[in-house]
């Protein structure tokens, strides 16, 4: 699953110049089968708000193996990519590594419901509801259903999104006190990363060396290199208010039960 071809969707800052101007925004080029992607990603999201009440009123092992389900979902998109890409001859270290943010959430989303670790759970939840989120709305997919990768980008993206959503609301794997720096210090060196990558492979991943070419709402964020700074500003006050609700709750429970809390589910 390749998203505009070696980065993730940006996330939304101030607009700027001609948002549609393909000369300066660069062009809308995606071409997905609209009925086939609209009815997977609505199936997906009433499923995933059915299942987080579900747990929520009636919580119990099967929360564990549902978890482990969409894991195991998510490492199998991973390897079909793989799979694909290396049989087809298109694998190559420039486009086909798993360094865009959204391909990086895959494994992290899916160890997150395998093994039910907080961090990889806190990760998926402000990374899935942002930029893999802001994917899923405005896809750049250039397949047509049923082709392969068109199910590759929709239930990559969208069993994060579910995953991100399922483990925080259903599985009450909630973001911790913290959780917002530690993601955020941990999306930055993730990007540094990636940076030295892209210097090293001549690549352009997460779109750090100059902009893409299609139109993405990272060009909302402003032109390259700027919308890099741009980002670096807005990825916290995102995930601040991605951990609103919960930090209101923690702050509801710590005033109204003094002393440890328990959970019904036990987590690492």
């Amino acid at each position: 699953m390749r998203t505009g071809s070696t980065g993730c969707r940006g996330l939304p800052g101030s607009p700027g110049i001609g948002l549609l101007d393909p000369n300066v925004m660069g062009e809308l080029s995606a071409t997905i089968s609209p009925v086939p992607y609209w009815s997977g990603i609505v199936v997906v999201a009433v499923g995933c708000a059915g299942l987080c009440v579900a747990a929520r009123r009636r919580p119990g092992p099967w929360i564990v193996r549902t978890s482990a389900i969409v894991g195991l979902v998510l490492v199998a998109v991973a390897v079909t990519d793989t799979v694909r890409h290396v049989g087809d001859g298109t694998w190559s270290a420039k486009t086909s590594l798993p360094l865009a943010l959204c391909n990086f959430a895959i494994p992290v989303a899916a160890a997150a419901c395998l093994w039910r670790t907080r961090l990889l759970a806190e990760l998926t939840y402000f990374w899935g509801l942002t930029g893999t989120l802001m994917g899923l709305l405005t896809p750049d997919l250039n397949v047509a259903f049923p082709h392969v990768e068109f199910f590759e980008f929709v239930i990559g993206h969208a069993g994060i999104v579910f995953a991100a959503l399922f483990l925080a609301v259903g599985a009450r794997l909630e973001p911790r006190a913290g959780s917002v720096v530690r993601a955020t210090i941990i999306t930055y060196v993730f990007t540094a990363v990636v940076g030295a990558c892209d210097y090293a492979l001549g690549a352009n991943y997460m779109f750090l060396r100059h902009a893409p070419t299609q139109w993405t709402l990272l060009r909302l964020m402003g032109p390259w290199p700027w919308y890099l700074l741009t980002g670096a500003v807005v990825v916290p006050l995102l995930f601040a208010l991605l951990d609103s609700p919960f930090r209101w709750a923690r702050q509801h429970r710590a005033q109204s039960t003094p002393g440890p809390l328990g959970s019904s589910l036990r987590y690492r």
